[in-house]
């Protein structure tokens, strides 16, 4: 099973960027495949952001996230 991660651009350093996954856990990230800003989220998959997403889509999915973390059940 494959999971892509939803992360906020915190930096940007030609085609790496250090994104926050939440409660700051940051990672560097290539972002070589998509076209992102500071401030934006994208979904990091395997150390590549391959989407930026909107931001309320990202806080929906780290919410859903936080859930099955928290309870071990889906949402």
């Amino acid at each position: 099973m494959c999971l892509a991660i939803p992360a906020l651009i915190v930096s940007v350093d030609g085609n790496c960027a250090n994104v926050d996954f939440g409660q700051g856990v940051l990672r560097s990230v290539n972002i070589s495949l998509v076209n992102a800003k500071i401030g934006e989220y994208v979904i990091v998959h395997a150390g590549y952001a391959i989407q930026v997403v909107t931001e309320e889509d990202a806080k929906e999915t780290l919410k859903m996230w936080n859930t099955i973390l928290e309870t071990g059940q889906p949402p």
